[in-house]
């Protein structure tokens, strides 16, 4: 379980908390869902967790083991909401190699197959492919780390409505294996699917009704 207790995020450049008090806490194989406008503080919470960024107080728990930063970077992976502005590779095969160069033809066809990019060109280049497909390859990237957490910021926003519904196919099937969270500003699709929901305001997480 991935326990947040009373986080407070609170850089010096900024005259208040960008966080105040979070606590929420998620099980193994689901999907929580953070709900809040842009500026809300969901996306720094995100990389918080994912071990971007020190906070300045409360506790992160995995399993009631205390977590740093750097152990927090272990556990989590983290797909942003503009994935392709992240892509280094020059193709699909070099963007699941990075960092992974011994990475077999096995483990790469179980992590695109996981996303429903089984049968991907390995020599497309990521910035080429659709708004989707793109956000799917982010995914993949992750797996291939074998997190025990995703962290998912805006997983379906600016994709039509064809592509939005996929992307939550595609949830409901990963959280059969893993816990995911999901922060949005766009919760109608994803409600259904979600164990748990909070709702986001100021960097104050309150659950969600």
């Amino acid at each position: 379980m991935l326990v947040v207790q009373d986080l407070v995020y609170h850089p010096a450049a900024t005259p208040r908390p960008i966080l105040q008090g979070v606590t929420l806490s998620l099980g193994a194989r689901q999907l929580g869902i953070i709900v809040g406008p842009s500026g809300s503080g969901k996306s720094t919470l995100l990389e918080i967790l994912a071990g971007f960024a020190q906070w300045q107080a409360g506790s992160i728990y995995w399993h009631s083991e205390e977590l740093l930063p750097e152990q927090l970077g272990q556990i989590c992976g983290l797909v942003f909401q503009f994935p392709e502005r992240h892509f280094c590779g020059s193709t699909v095969l070099e963007e699941l190699r990075l960092g992974h160069p011994r990475l077999s033809h096995e483990e790469i066809q179980g992590a695109l197959g996981a996303v429903g990019l089984g049968d991907v060109n390995l020599d497309t280049a990521p910035q080429s492919l659709s708004g989707g497909q793109q956000r799917r390859l982010a995914l993949a990237v992750q797996l291939i780390r074998h997190p025990s957490v995703l962290l998912l910021d805006e997983p379906t926003a600016g994709l039509d409505w064809s592509m939005r519904r996929q992307i939550v196919q595609l949830l409901t099937q990963l959280k059969q294996e893993w816990m995911l969270l999901v922060v949005t500003h766009e919760p109608e699709e994803l409600l259904p699917i979600a164990d748990r929901a909070w709702q986001i305001r100021g960097g104050v997480v309150t659950p969600l009704k």
